[in-house]
């Protein structure tokens, strides 16, 4: 069912254009303030319409869609595609997640050390 021009409920949009594989993580998400349409969180039955960015938490990663088509039921990939704009950034390249200390589930918290050569790893400026 093609909508195009209209409007659509945010958690249906998302679920249909492949960024969740269910509709209920997807209202999940939106519950938890992981999903933002034009900069504000939104819950699941937020409109959606074309010209509207949305920004979506997914696995850790931000991804930053603007809207091209609304579609309220799921559609294969190629017409997924061609339903949003990807303006997401990058993901880190595997160097740079490897070069990251990792600590040790149960290992407790980071020493002020630790915490400072982390920090100094990833460019922030000590507090």
């Amino acid at each position: 069912m093609d909508q195009h021009g209209g409007t659509a409920r945010v958690d249906c949009w998302i679920w249909a254009v492949r960024l969740f594989k269910t509709r209920s993580a997807a209202a999940e998400a939106c519950r938890g303030g992981h999903v933002r349409v034009n900069g504000v969180a939104v819950k699941p039955a937020h409109q959606v319409k074309p010209g509207d960015e949305v920004r979506v938490r997914v696995a850790g990663h931000e991804r930053i869609v603007l809207v091209e088509r609304v579609v309220a039921k799921r559609v294969g990939a190629v017409i997924a595609a061609q339903c949003l704009i990807d303006k997401s950034p990058p993901p880190p390249s595997p160097e740079i997640i490897a070069s990251l200390p990792r600590r040790d589930r149960g290992s407790g918290r980071p020493t002020k050390r630790e915490r400072r050569e982390t920090d100094r790893l990833q460019g922030r400026s000590p507090d």
